[in-house]
């Protein structure tokens, strides 16, 4: 497989090569025929990947206020490794795609393996896409033609939203791409349009689809050539389909619009308004989102969950339909907007012109036709390097996490990287080549199976952990998962099972925290003393939408589970005494809240007579420390700021130990795994004390989820 990347920090666009995606329940693997480049979005793209670091910062106000108040709690070195972590991610580009199905994953009936369809796919040879975001071609449509569906149902999420009637005088702002298809659109729903634009080969064509046309560039007033067009009265509605920073699109339509008019904003401008423009007249202004009602509800896209039409006629994948039902009838003719084809190899030639022709429209991409090709699995990376390491490992997963992180570390801990494993594979070779593995594959199966790997790293999502740990386990392969270890009890217990046949093999879950530098001082600290301790925990863990994954009980299995075990696990090494009594409270249910699972207190008790409080708080400011760290004990204090400042009041010869960069011990976690596997030695974390700590988290979620019935 081959796909298109832009690479954010050097502006580098770049055709990879891949292993073939791995199919998945409620998705469809397509042979792409032909994609098409979204100028408008694709062009401002790879700008931004070319642009400085200080013009990225100008375009992104937001994120630099988020670096700042990382730099406050974290340091200047996190934050910049985070920085350059984030730009060197690879965007994959395009979204406007046609194939062939090659596969049908399961829960899909209404797709079969050769039908024709499109998708918001990216211009890769071989997709994976969700079923509600793809879409079957009538007979009599083309694929050059259906690749215009995706961008085409962007304006017709924004018609919807004006709601025309047959008659009413509309305004398009921006003749480009997707501004020729709605005037198109708007036409055939027996209305009138008037077009402005700056360019006239773009007004021609407007011109040719039947509307009347305004040029500002040539000394036209849009709000003059909008009352004039409306007879004086004013217009009914205005579709802004413009990319600019400016704000007088808005302003114009305003000034242009009838009372009560409606305006909707498709494209991307400033959003400086003026109050009187829009009071005197009761306008309405709303903002498109997309391709219509789905988009970004991961319960319809990803789960396949889809809205029943008697409540939501029109969802994104319905639009798509309605597109290529106007396409087949001959309402909607796409053919004048192909202005570039390129094939598809030579791709690189294709972003070079949209980069230099502001002209360019539709740019079309072809796939040269593969019958029956088999998948290609794995790819070679790099050469096999000198290592004396005996810990050849295969990783499963490649997110932000695993290729920021885990890898690295594991990398530093001289551990004979092999192969990597993910279910698109672009990630599998980006991050792979980067850290010296030497395949790449999408077969996680055939990895596991493989005898040259004894040890297997887990870091995808949750509610798979425990299937992957399972299986490695009984193809004899040594485990390190990230937390958490299983999100049920069925899935802690089959762990439990498995490891018991399987106890040859080190199993361990990746609880750093117990090896950063300054815990590692606080354990030593603390092993004098045979006095009970009272531990206070403070997680500021900030806000993540009720919508992501990790609060999907199904999938993340909450943030408590999540996250909230790391600090169970902490206390539990600190106080180095077994769990014996567990108590836990959630905020209350309240209308303003949407999640009230990740604000927490959790109170442990321990064999030894110690007990502590772990407070898990969502709804802190970004600008506090993320983490603290207290203990009290016969006198003495440690606080422990976000794991930059350890401070000791009380300690004879121990004041304080501060350091330069954060360090929450992910390389020495990974270091001394390694070294154990090497060296014949335990795990570093003993299994007792990984199942005890799951099985504490489980018992804290199931008293939450009793509170407050």
């Amino acid at each position: 497989m081959k796909q298109i990347l832009q690479h954010m920090g050097n502006g580098e666009t770049s055709i990879i090569e891949a292993p073939e995606p791995q199919n998945k329940a409620g998705h469809l693997v397509i042979e792409s025929s032909v994609s098409l480049i979204s100028v408008g979005t694709e062009r401002m793209l790879v700008d931004f990947g070319k642009a400085s670091l200080i013009d990225k910062a100008r375009q992104q106000p937001d994120k630099v206020k988020m670096v700042l108040d990382k730099i406050q709690t974290d340091g200047v070195f996190t934050t910049l490794d985070a920085v350059k972590s984030k730009l060197a991610q690879p965007l994959p580009l395009g979204y406007c795609h046609v194939g062939n199905v090659k596969s049908v994953g399961d829960n899909i009936s209404n797709f079969a393996i050769g039908d024709r369809v499109v998708s918001n796919g990216p211009h890769a040879d071989v997709v994976r896409v969700a079923k509600h975001l793809s879409a079957k071609i009538p007979d009599n449509v083309d694929d050059e033609s259906a690749a215009f569906t995706v961008l085409a149902s962007i304006g017709l999420q924004g018609i919807r939203l004006v709601k025309p009637t047959l008659g009413e005088h509309i305004v398009v702002i921006g003749a480009g791409l997707i501004g020729l298809l709605t005037i198109q659109l708007l036409m055939a729903n027996g209305c009138r349009v008037l077009a402005v634009d700056f360019d006239n080969e773009k007004l021609a064509l407007a011109q040719q689809f039947g509307a009347e046309i305004c040029n500002p560039s040539a000394g036209e007033d849009p709000v003059t050539a909008g009352l004039a067009f409306s007879r004086q009265q004013g217009v009914d509605a205005v579709i802004i389909t413009a990319s600019t920073s400016s704000s007088d699109p808005v302003s114009q339509a305003a000034n242009m619009s009838r009372k009560r008019g409606r305006i909707v904003l498709v494209g991307v401008t400033g959003l400086t308004l003026n109050r009187s423009e829009f009071y005197e007249k009761e306008l309405s202004f709303q903002v498109s989102c997309s391709y219509g009602p789905g988009r970004y509800d991961d319960n319809y896209e990803s789960q396949g969950q889809d809205y029943p039409i008697g409540f939501v006629r029109w969802t994104e994948q319905r639009n798509f339909t309605a597109i290529l039902d106007m396409m087949s009838l001959g309402k909607l003719n796409v053919k004048p907007l192909i202005s570039h084809r390129y094939l598809f190899d030579k791709a690189l030639d294709a972003y070079q012109e949209l980069s230099e022709n502001k002209s360019a429209l539709g740019i079309l991409l072809t796939y040269p036709t593969v019958e029956n090709s088999p998948p290609i699995t794995h790819l070679t990376l790099n050469s096999p390097s000198a290592t004396k390491s005996s810990v050849t490992m295969g990783f499963i997963g490649a997110g932000n996490y695993a290729s920021r992180v885990l890898i690295p570390a594991f990398k530093a801990a001289d551990a004979c990287l092999h192969s990597l494993a993910t279910s698109t594979g672009i990630n599998s070779v980006i991050h792979g080549k980067n850290n010296g593995f030497l395949q790449a594959t999408t077969d996680t199966d055939a990895m596991l199976n493989d005898e040259t790997i004894n040890t297997v790293a887990i870091v995808t999502q949750h509610n798979s952990h425990a299937g992957f740990i399972n299986k490695a386990l009984a193809n004899n392969k040594h485990v390190f998962v990230e937390k958490p270890l299983a999100i049920n009890q069925s899935q802690h217990d089959s762990v439990i099972s498995q490891y018991k046949k399987s106890e040859k093999q080190l199993l361990m879950v990746g609880f750093n925290r117990r090896f950063a530098p300054q815990i590692v001082k606080m354990k030593q600290l603390l092993s004098g003393i045979s006095a009970p301790k009272s531990f206070i925990i403070t997680v500021n863990a900030g806000v993540i939408p009720a919508n992501h994954w990790t609060q999907n009980p199904e999938v993340g299995g909450g943030r408590i589970l999540g996250e909230a075990c790391h600090f169970i696990d902490l206390m539990r090494h600190l106080a180095s005494s077994k769990i014996v009594s567990i108590q836990a409270h959630k905020m209350g249910n309240d209308t303003a809240v949407s999640v009230c699972d990740d604000k927490v207190a959790i109170i442990l008790g321990f064999e030894d007579g110690s007990f502590g409080t772990i407070h898990y708080l969502a709804n802190g400011s970004a600008s506090f420390p993320k983490e603290r760290i207290e203990v009290f004990v016969e006198g003495k204090v440690l606080q422990l700021d976000n794991f930059r400042k350890l401070t000791g009041y009380g300690f004879k010869g121990f004041k304080k130990m501060h350091l330069w960069q954060q360090d929450k011990g992910q390389k020495a976690c990974a270091k001394a795994f390694v070294d154990a596997i090497e060296n014949g030695k335990p795990s570093p974390i003993p299994a007792d004390e990984l199942f005890e700590v799951s099985q504490a988290t489980l018992d804290v979620v199931h008293l939450l989820e009793n509170k407050n019935k």
